[in-house]
């Protein structure tokens, strides 16, 4: 099996480039997610306040369960 040195140094070159594009793209979407994560939970606590709750009336005073 012939190999051209230069066609095999261009596959390695290739394959590092590669991997580094790779690399970066994960990082990149890592700290999408990090940004996501931080505004979502924002977003919950500013949501899940001090709510009152239902102490009569009959929308959310009584519970219906069957076991």
């Amino acid at each position: 099996m012939d190999v051209s040195p230069a066609l095999l140094v261009d596959r390695v070159l290739q394959t590092r480039n590669t991997q580094t594009t790779q690399e970066v793209q994960i990082n990149v979407l890592k700290k999408a997610m990090d940004m996501q994560e931080s505004a979502s939970a924002a977003l919950l606590n500013a949501v899940a306040g001090n709510l009152p709750l239902a102490g009569s009336g009959s929308v959310g005073a009584q519970v219906n369960t069957m076991v």
